[in-house]
């Protein structure tokens, strides 16, 4: 006699599992632990078999039935059910070891290997944010060139064009990974390197050159800067250096009886060694802080930490509460200095060689950080002397 939801629902465990029949090899299997497995028996080839449909409730007693009847149909085909069933699995399995996601998971596990764990960790976020959402599900073979410039198009479009270089550049090693392993047999992301722009370059806003003597009297009367602070800011713009440069300083690196701070290239932006020679000022303001640093590593510790150099934004925050936010930058004191030598018929050559830009060969770059080296000291004590008749105008405003 067929079943009913009244009988399914009501039907109890029992010490040993046991079935109700729904007539036709269908039957409800209810186990001693509660669970209720819709299953249904079939002969074919002369054997019998046994093909598992689901649970109840999540299939209906009516479902049930109508993949009873499908199972029926093959069977009447000469087709196995279960092997049908097993065939159907696998075949989603595979096409999901071939999603773009899941190769890209293979690629990550292969490339972290060799990676820093920072790093490792800042490339998977960026794959979860950005590019599994869009493309993640998608089987790797139906990935075209329309779905990644998509992809890298609406990233653009947000003003991240750093970040849509990357994602385009992470985004084809995967498919280089999937060719190599037989899963794909083109690379999309291949026409579309070169094709996002740069961003417009925007320079550090710089203090303009009338408003020196008023940043120096801000300096000395801030109120919410702490002395290490203050000293790295009349410190910064003789130094011509970045900031993380400067907030890393150590004072093992100083030779002071030279009058020259050598700055290691591991702690350089373009990773050559670099020397800064040491104006008159400067090294009165270094032997002012050393009564403040000079028992630790650092020049500019930390606020909470003094085994730690100052944080990446201690300088930027100080010249914000000095009323400077989005006008002025301690980056932009690198621009003020080259307007102010530029104009005074400094050398270029000697000038950029101070500010350590780019040197196109790097081996250059590391065997001539003495260039220009008397040429630039005796410039930086001339700007030295420049900056100190401003501050000396500011202290006699107070």
């Amino acid at each position: 006699m067929p079943l009913n939801d009244r009988q399914i629902k009501n039907a109890k465990p029992a010490e040993k599992a046991y079935k109700i029949s729904d007539g036709h090899g269908l039957h409800l299997l209810i186990k001693p632990n509660g669970g209720k497995y819709w299953r249904l028996k079939y002969r074919i080839d002369g054997k019998e078999k046994l093909l598992s449909i689901g649970t109840y409730p999540t299939i209906s007693l009516v479902e049930a039935r109508a993949a009873a009847e499908n199972a029926r149909r093959m069977v009447a085909n000469g087709q196995s059910p279960s092997e049908a069933k097993q065939t159907a699995k696998r075949e989603r399995a595979e096409a999901l070891q071939n999603t773009f996601g899941h190769i890209a998971a293979e690629w990550y596990a292969h490339q972290r290997i060799s990676w820093q764990s920072g790093h490792a960790g800042r490339v998977w976020k960026m794959f979860e944010r950005l590019i599994l959402p869009e493309i993640g599900k998608l089987p790797i073979a139906e990935i075209g060139v329309r779905q990644i410039k998509a992809l890298i198009e609406s990233i653009a479009a947000q003003g991240n064009h750093e970040t849509a270089r990357i994602v385009l550049q992470k985004t084809k090693a995967v498919f280089n990974y999937a060719v190599l392993t037989e899963r794909a047999i083109n690379n999309p992301a291949l026409p579309l390197v070169g094709q996002i722009k740069p961003a417009p370059v925007k320079h550090m806003p710089a203090l303009p050159q009338s408003e020196i003597t008023e940043f120096y009297r801000r300096v000395i009367t801030e109120p919410s800067l702490r002395e290490v602070t203050r000293l790295a800011l009349l410190l910064m713009p003789l130094t011509f250096v970045r900031a993380g440069e400067l907030r890393k300083a150590e004072w093992v690196d100083f030779d002071l009886d030279a009058k020259e701070w050598h700055i290691p290239a591991a702690k350089m932006k373009m990773k050559a060694p670099h020397i800064v020679p040491l104006s008159d000022w400067a090294l009165a303001l270094l032997a002012e802080l050393h009564t403040l640093t000079g028992h630790g590593r650092y020049l500019f510790n930390g606020r909470n930490d003094e085994t730690r150099p100052m944080s990446e934004n201690a300088l930027s925050y100080a010249m914000g509460r000095m009323g400077y936010a989005g006008i002025a930058t301690p980056h932009g004191f690198r621009s003020l200095a080259t307007d102010v030598l530029n104009e005074n018929g400094y050398p270029p050559d000697v000038i950029e060689r101070q500010l350590a830009h780019v040197e196109q060969n790097k081996v250059r770059a590391a065997y001539h950080r003495t260039e220009y080296l008397p040429q630039r000291r005796e410039m930086m004590q001339w700007y030295s002397d420049f900056l100190r008749q401003r501050y000396d105008a500011a202290k006699a405003m107070l």
